[in-house]
């Protein structure tokens, strides 16, 4: 693709990585609507902590090769760029169908610049078709272009996986497609220039879509597998991750652990997929079971702890609990969609004194999306029950036993991070 400009639409986990990437190449506007986080940014702090403040400070200064990074609130800053890659989010709404109230906000922006020959590239995980039957006429309408003719389209999912500091954007091989042949070997050279672990295109943005949430599908039902042994094993008086540990020696045993399932992507797209589905007349059974399955997990390991608490004689009345964790995964602070909020919502209905620490996530950040008082710093008091919700790596070096108000307190060890001897229950 000669002579690339690129507006990277988004400075999320997926967009600022991916800025930073192509910066080291071309010339590259990253936009975002949100002016605390480009001020973040242009500071060189990253509070996804996906990127080291001093390659944020190198990249964003002024290089005479025509390369860099710029970041801005100003949408007039992209009306040069040729190449326009959205990386937005695509959430579910509280009936748990998609959300493409930003997708189809983004597209607006990107539309009134857009000229001929501009290739617009979808990055946001959606259902099959979407990027063709929703944002392209948006993109139609608001610049009075025609779609295939003066500007063109590309699908290539993100395959960030947040937290993890060796499987990076550019060490991700990278699926690719286009609105034409042309433009699908367009997008994909585009892409080669920055992704080291190589690139698959394939023949169509349908395929491409539906690759990216199939991806989270099946991690979504292998885990809710798992979950459910769990509860089997855990009645049948049986060590669930013994069992795990000996199923594993089998060549083809796949390895899944059990826990809570939340975050942007596999609590998420499952439901893309269902909604798709359900439109053109079919009823998916194992996705959506999965779905419930794991969805319910909070609650369960709640109703686990109180059941625990009941059988060590411990008054649950405004006992003293330690939830120890509040992210959707571990080693990253994003809170997005994450399931411990389900723990705390039944343990609430028991008349408990929670404490919520996590050393990882924004409290304000906590407080405002779930209104929840967050701690950041290691509880100084006692607690009547420890639950590690979040296997964070600082917690593997804590003393989490000496949180305990009495020798009776109860453990319960969701992530099995301590030894099986500790624990009162874990998954």
């Amino acid at each position: 693709m000669k002579n690339p400009k690129i507006a990277i639409i988004g400075l999320g986990y997926v967009g600022l990585p991916l800025a930073v990437a192509f910066s080291k190449h071309y010339k590259v506007i990253g936009y975002d609507v949100n002016q605390n986080r480009i001020n973040q940014i242009q500071t060189g702090n990253d509070t996804t902590l996906e990127i080291a403040p001093e390659e944020l400070i190198v990249i964003q200064q002024n290089n005479p090769n025509n390369t860099g990074l710029i970041c801005t609130t100003n949408e007039n800053d992209i009306k040069d760029c040729n190449i326009f890659i959205i990386t937005v989010p695509t959430p579910v709404d509280k009936n748990n169908g998609p959300d493409l109230t930003a997708l189809i906000g983004a597209s607006k922006t990107v539309a009134q610049y857009l000229k001929n020959d501009d290739v617009v590239i979808y990055e946001s995980t959606v259902y099959p078709g979407a990027t063709e039957e929703v944002c392209v006429p948006v993109l139609e309408t608001q610049s009075g272009l025609t779609h295939n003719q003066h500007f063109f389209t590309g699908y290539s999912p993100e395959r960030v996986n947040p937290g993890d500091k060796v499987r990076t954007v550019t060490h991700i091989l990278k699926v690719t497609s286009g609105s034409n042949p042309t433009i699908a070997e367009k997008v994909d050279q585009l892409y080669k220039t920055i992704i080291t672990a190589g690139t698959f295109k394939v023949s169509s943005i349908k395929v491409a879509e539906a690759t990216k949430v199939i991806e989270n599908c099946q991690r979504d039902v292998n885990i809710a597998f798992v979950n459910e042994l769990s509860k089997i094993f855990n009645r049948l008086g049986i060590e669930t991750h013994e069992v795990l540990e000996a199923a594993s020696t089998k060549w083809n045993f796949l390895k899944f652990t059990p826990g809570l399932v939340g975050g942007h992507c596999i609590g998420v797209d499952p439901y893309y997929l269902a909604q798709k589905a359900q439109e053109v007349g079919y009823h998916p059974e194992i996705i959506l079971a999965a779905r419930r399955l794991n969805d319910g997990m909070g609650s369960y390991i709640a109703t686990e702890t109180i059941k625990t608490m009941v059988k060590k004689g411990i008054n649950c009345n405004n006992s003293k609990v330690l939830i120890m964790g509040f992210t959707f995964k571990e080693n990253c602070p994003d809170v997005r969609n994450t399931r411990v909020i389900d723990m705390i919502t039944e343990l609430n209905k028991y008349h408990l004194n929670l404490s919520i620490y996590d050393p990882l996530a924004n409290p304000q950040e906590v407080k405002t999306e779930y209104g929840i008082d967050l701690i950041n710093q290691i509880p100084t008091q006692y607690f009547d029950a420890i639950i590690i919700a979040v296997g964070h790596n600082q917690f593997k070096t804590m003393d989490i036993l000496s949180f305990k108000n009495t020798s009776n307190a109860v453990i319960i060890d969701v992530k099995s991070i301590l030894d099986k001897h500790l624990s009162d229950f874990r998954l």
